[in-house]
């Protein structure tokens, strides 16, 4: 399992920030980073990012 983004499509608009429920990303001056200690795989990150740059393996 794994969680990835693409950091080229990224706009670091936040949106995927705002809905983890998890509190396990946060948006950094080079870009979200994710806590994989905190980070479910729940996948809601994927499904709200609007140039679909995360993508989540399960």
């Amino acid at each position: 399992m794994a969680w990835d983004i693409n950091r080229d499509k990224c706009l670091r608009c936040g949106a995927c920030v705002s809905v983890c429920p998890e509190l396990a990303l946060d948006l950094k001056e080079g870009g979200i980073k994710n806590d994989a200690e905190k980070c479910t795989l729940c996948g809601i990150c994927q499904k709200v990012c609007p140039p679909h740059a995360i993508e989540v393996k399960k």
